[in-house]
């Protein structure tokens, strides 16, 4: 092959996912976020996980107003699992603090799997976009959805 004729592969964004986006993507099918999914599922991004955010995904999804049999449960888990890759327990850099504890998570694992963007609904987490201190970005799923979509574009060949 010549030298011009190397097309590089698309650029493919690592970040991780709050529970709420999760729900949107793969409960409420929000359209505003699905577009997300659809990099995730063609393999145009990798999203990150860990025990304690699939923990807190698992005990959400048995939360009464999604209404959501065991089985329906256990299926989106899964589904959301498999499109997602498992990061390690371990110990995050300093980064700032959120306002919510539980929230916590979120900030470390996206540091741990040195992530280039964490996509939250969570005001607490948006709060902390543009911190110093943070090795990611925060965005809104609309705002991560064009910062994507910009991204992957300007890379085609």
């Amino acid at each position: 092959m010549a030298t011009g004729d190397y097309n590089p592969p698309a650029m493919i964004f690592s970040l991780v996912l709050d529970t709420n986006v999760v729900l949107d993507l793969f409960h409420f099918a929000d359209p505003m976020a699905l577009p997300i999914l659809k990099a995730l599922e063609t393999g145009k991004i990798v999203c990150w996980s860990d025990e304690a955010t699939l923990a807190e995904l698992e005990r959400v999804l048995t939360y009464p107003e999604l209404n959501l049999s065991n089985e329906t449960a256990a299926m989106l888990l899964e589904r959301y699992q498999k499109l997602t890759r498992l990061v390690e327990v371990g110990n995050a850099p300093p980064l700032p603090r959120c306002k919510d504890p539980d929230d916590q998570m979120f900030l470390e694992l996206a540091a741990r799997a040195k992530t280039s963007l964490l996509i939250s609904k969570d005001k607490a987490l948006l709060a902390l976009a543009g911190k110093p201190g943070l090795p990611f970005q925060i965005m809104a799923p609309k705002n991560a959805v064009a910062t994507i979509y910009a991204a992957l574009r300007s890379n085609e060949p």
